[in-house]
């Protein structure tokens, strides 16, 4: 069977070496030694199915297996049951609106989908981007430990974050997590691609709609208690000033809820900072942040997506911050809670306390994992000048000052900084276009254009907060 798995799978074959056990431990006790064997036995097989389960994740059900066991719950039937009494309905066009809006919502993940895309997206990475840095990957490893749901709870910067992320835990040898997108990007073609790459959609305001809510909140708690993890962006919409908005907490209540009523796998949130040298919606900003409405999003934006391969938009950086254990919080903020008994009509009035404390962590520890790059230097420098304008010496200068700072008096320890020096630094935003030089004959002065400085206040936004202090 070995020997097939790796003639088929080929480079798709994974070996892990897992952490060594002691033999004596496994023999403490009484038992016999046939008993004992047996017992080992059981717990290696736990183990390797752990380890399996974290690596391809869980196994899939086919999306109307999902649908349909979400239907059955009942709170779901409870909520068919109120809507046909609301509405006067029958029945079964009452679970028919159910049933749309479970099929509105779920995934259609696909491995064959994700293996493609994987190949794809590592094309298009190497013509977009120098690089794809992805920090404290060990972070991820630990979190996977223990049979543990992670919940990836990223900033939300460009509609690259999703691809992103994801990518970078595919390569590390992870499945990929189960995203939450907004409804607004499930248009014709787009939609049914995010969806096999795993994408589940919501609304971006649930309307008092009861029997949407009840099949939002059982089809989330459905894919968690079968293994899958999850990712959704905490601040609901991406930012277009630079700075973390304030977070949205009902994704965050939805997982506690979902958890308190059946905690079957201890919960684990992550949260992930992005730090892109040049975001690909770099022009739809500029517009936004000069007072434009936000333009809706088309099939037509695929079509302009080519000339942006022929831009150079720097280094990404994905940065795991801190985890974030949710029965560790639960401990401190709600000592008994393991004895309560939690079901869908419990509002106990310190879970939203609680959502509310877990909300600001997150916001911190993604703030905690910032990454410094030359871009966001420059921006903290040059915006901080009368006429955007400085002698290439001075600039040079306040860069290393500013590195200085960053590197003595440090605001975490995952927070990553630029390994290059203050001259590489302005070599390299003159290489980005960011930087006009000047010669002069007392010595050269860069300068920053117009557009480049509306867009340079989103990238000094990113770091701001490492040095306010």
């Amino acid at each position: 069977r070995k020997l097939l798995q790796v003639l088929f799978n080929g480079r798709f074959t994974m070996i892990e070496v897992g952490d060594p056990l002691s033999l004596r431990g496994l023999l403490e006790g009484p038992a016999a030694a046939p008993e004992q064997a047996a017992r080992i036995a059981r717990e290696l097989r736990a183990r390797f199915r752990r380890q399996r389960a974290a690596r391809i994740g869980p196994d899939l059900s086919h999306r109307r297996t999902i649908v349909a066991r979400v239907l059955r719950t009942r709170a779901v039937r409870a909520a068919v049951a109120q809507e046909m009494r609301e509405k006067k309905l029958e029945r079964r066009k009452a679970l028919l609106v159910a049933r749309g809006y479970a099929e509105e919502i779920a995934a259609n993940y696909s491995h064959p989908f994700v293996t493609f895309m994987e190949g794809l997206l590592t094309r298009i990475w190497n013509r977009l981007y120098d690089g794809v840095d992805f920090e404290h990957v060990e972070t991820l490893r630990e979190a996977s430990r223990d049979d543990r749901e992670i919940v990836f709870v990223p900033c939300h910067r460009s509609h690259m974050d999703y691809l992103l992320l994801s990518y970078a835990i595919y390569r590390q040898g992870y499945a990929i997590p189960h995203i939450a997108a907004g409804i607004n990007l499930n248009i014709p073609v787009v939609g049914r691609f995010l969806r096999k790459g795993g994408a589940f959609f919501i609304r971006r305001t649930f309307g008092g709609n009861a029997l949407y809510t009840v099949v939002f909140m059982k089809y989330l708690a459905t894919i968690m208690g079968r293994g899958h993890s999850i990712e959704y962006f905490i601040e609901g919409g991406r930012s277009r000033t630079g700075r973390l908005l304030q977070p949205r907490t009902g994704m965050l209540s939805m997982t506690v809820r979902s958890y308190l009523r059946d905690p079957k796998r201890p919960v684990v949130f992550l949260p992930v900072y992005f730090g892109y040298e040049r975001v690909v919606e770099a022009g739809t900003y500029i517009s936004e942040l000069s007072g434009r409405p936000k333009q809706k999003e088309s099939i037509l934006d695929l079509l302009r997506f080519r000339h942006v391969l022929r831009e150079k938009f720097g280094r990404v950086h994905v940065n795991l911050g801190e985890p974030i254990h949710l029965d560790a919080l639960l401990d401190r903020q709600q000592p008994g809670w393991r004895a309560q008994r939690f079901d869908d009509d419990t509002r106990a009035g310190w879970v939203g306390q609680l959502v509310g404390q877990l909300a600001n962590q997150v916001m911190r520890h993604i703030n905690g994992a910032a990454a410094v790059t030359p871009i966001n230097l420059l921006g903290l420098t040059l915006l901080a000048t009368p006429r955007r304008a400085m002698a290439i010496g001075d600039l040079e200068r306040q860069v290393e000052f500013c590195l200085a700072l960053l590197r003595d008096a440090p605001y975490g320890p995952r927070v990553t900084i630029t390994p290059l020096s203050a001259a590489e630094v302005v070599a390299y935003g003159e290489s980005m276009k960011v930087l006009q030089r000047q010669p002069h004959k007392l010595g050269d002065v860069v300068r920053m254009g117009d557009e480049s400085a509306v867009l340079m206040t989103y990238y000094r936004h990113n770091v701001l907060h490492l040095l306010a202090l």
